[in-house]
């Protein structure tokens, strides 16, 4: 039985710690994370361990078309929507042991505890392990909740491949877990996702419990300015048309963006292609991609423009062509108030520190918040490091945040809101 503290019921912290270390032997990573990306037989072999777990627990089994797993329990009316909490059990190549994997078996040990306590919830409670979250071996990330909430279909899916040319379809029949349920958008009473933060903000400020009230909106920008190759001795500076002018220029701008938002913004350049890329040669092309970021989304907009205005300057001034490619667009996502409430509520009454706090990356919680109430709760991470095999969360943090989700699951899957002993 799960341990209570005076009328509230609490998870079998001893329990989800030794199913994240369990998990997290599949695919074990060399420096002590795990690697088990999206359709390797890693990932085959930790979606069969799940499954066998859920099933242990009493759930059904039920898999979409784009190998989504949905784990049910069924409330007093199975004709409710359900309650939907989980994540992804995909990793990065050098991924951690709890990042994706804590909301999943988090979600799993909730189901447990309800079981075994006997509580009554009017709502289905579902637990699900999304595909593809990360999107290192097949781009884009969340691809598997992005089909779901209609943002790619199914055929975009399966056509998608990775570095060696195997598609995501074809991978998916491969590990067996090409299902038959629609992926597609369908009636949620309430999704809640717990996660690691990945930042360091919780553990900085000495907070067990992020209340997330959303995640921040990003564009991914490729910027390319063109102008003359020459050799670097003979050509005096006043007559080269060098890329580089611009684009130092642009950079100190872009960062310069960024503090004029500050504290929400964030602009990243991380990366740098030089064409032809020869030592003592004024490159005819530099390309590289401005990553700049926002919670709200039209302030993010202004930042977008102001940069592309930038650019624009800059070019001229350094009698440079120039192009500006938008790769991805991640919309700023407010998550449900009264969820987001709720999560606060249950953090406080439980007795932990927290607050709230906005998403700085993308989760599968930004597809499921375009058609369903949606939250998170977030726990700190060591130094804020996240995919990285170093990753690492403490034991109490843990415990704390699938404390939070399991009270919130409670309350939200009781119509009567009845109170649990």
């Amino acid at each position: 039985m799960s341990p209570t503290n005076g009328t509230f019921t609490l998870i079998n912290a001893d329990r989800l710690w030794g199913t994240l270390m369990e998990m997290a032997c599949i695919g074990a990573g060399k420096a002590g994370g795990s690697n088990r990306q999206a359709l390797t037989d890693a990932d085959r072999d930790g979606r069969d361990l799940f499954v066998r777990w859920a099933r242990e627990a009493g759930c059904s089994i039920a898999i979409d078309e784009v190998g989504n797993i949905f784990a049910r329990m069924d409330g007093r009316d199975p004709s409710l929507p359900p309650i939907l909490s989980g994540s992804h059990l995909d990793t990065q190549a050098t991924g951690g042991r709890f990042d994706g994997v804590f909301g999943v078996l988090a979600a799993l040990e909730a189901v447990r505890v309800i079981a075994e306590q006997g509580i009554e919830h009017d709502h289905p409670i579902e637990v699900v392990c999304w595909t593809n979250e990360e999107g290192c071996r097949f781009a884009p990330a969340m691809l598997g909740s992005g089909v779901v909430s209609g943002v790619y279909d199914t055929e975009f899916a399966y056509a998608v491949v990775d570095k060696d040319g195997a598609s995501f379809g074809s991978e998916l029949e491969r590990i067996g877990y090409r299902g038959e349920f629609p992926a597609a958008r369908r009636a949620i009473a309430a999704a809640i996702e717990a996660h690691i933060e990945q930042g360091p903000i919780l553990e900085a400020e000495g907070k067990t419990i992020g209340v997330v009230t959303g995640i921040q909106g990003a564009y991914w920008l490729d910027i390319v300015l063109t102008g003359q190759s020459c050799h670097a001795g003979p050509t005096p500076m006043n007559m080269r048309r060098d890329p580089w002018r611009a684009a130092s220029a642009i950079i100190a701008g872009a960062l310069g963006i960024a503090d004029q938002y500050a504290p929400s913004a964030r602009v990243t350049i991380g990366d740098m292609k030089a064409e032809p890329g020869s030592r003592n040669t004024v490159p005819e092309r530099l390309t590289f991609p401005v990553d700049i970021r926002h919670p709200d989304a039209s302030t993010l907009e202004e930042m977008v423009a102001k940069l592309r205005a930038l650019v624009e300057r800059a070019s001229v001034s350094a009698r440079l062509e120039h192009e500006i490619k938008q790769i991805w667009h991640m919309p700023a996502t407010r998550f449900d108030e009264q969820l987001v409430d709720l999560i606060e509520r249950e953090a406080g009454e439980l007795g932990y520190s927290y607050q709230r706090i906005v998403s700085g990356a993308g989760h599968d919680s930004l597809h499921t918040a375009q058609f369903a109430p949606t939250a998170m709760i977030f726990v700190p991470c060591e130094d804020g490091l996240s995919h990285n095999e170093a990753e690492a969360a403490r034991y109490e943090d843990i415990a704390a945040g699938a404390n939070v989700l399991l009270r919130t699951i409670i309350r939200a899957a009781q119509n009567s809101q009845q109170q649990d002993s």
